[in-house]
């Protein structure tokens, strides 16, 4: 069995937000663990921040933010690939 990943996902809760948490969960397999995070949180903002996160919904692999989300939205193909590593 391989270990998983954890997936953190930082949302407004917005539509956007809810579309991207449903696409990772349903890339994400049961050795995943997939957390939302609200951004509305000070500390989950302030990580946001130091991370260079300048929209959401954003996606955290293993503590590193997916190379889809630092200038645009969550993209399922990148998401996949990291995940297979």
């Amino acid at each position: 069995m391989t270990a998983g990943h954890k997936i953190e996902i930082i949302s407004a809760g917005c539509i956007c937000c809810r579309k991207a948490i449903e696409m990772v969960q349903g890339i994400a397999d049961d050795n995943d663990e997939v957390i939302v995070l609200n951004i509305g949180e000070p500390s989950v903002a302030n990580r946001a921040v130091d991370l260079g996160i300048r929209s959401v919904p954003a996606v955290l692999i293993d503590g590193k933010l997916a190379d889809c989300c630092s200038n645009r939205g969550p993209d399922e193909d990148v998401i996949r690939s990291a995940l297979k590593h």
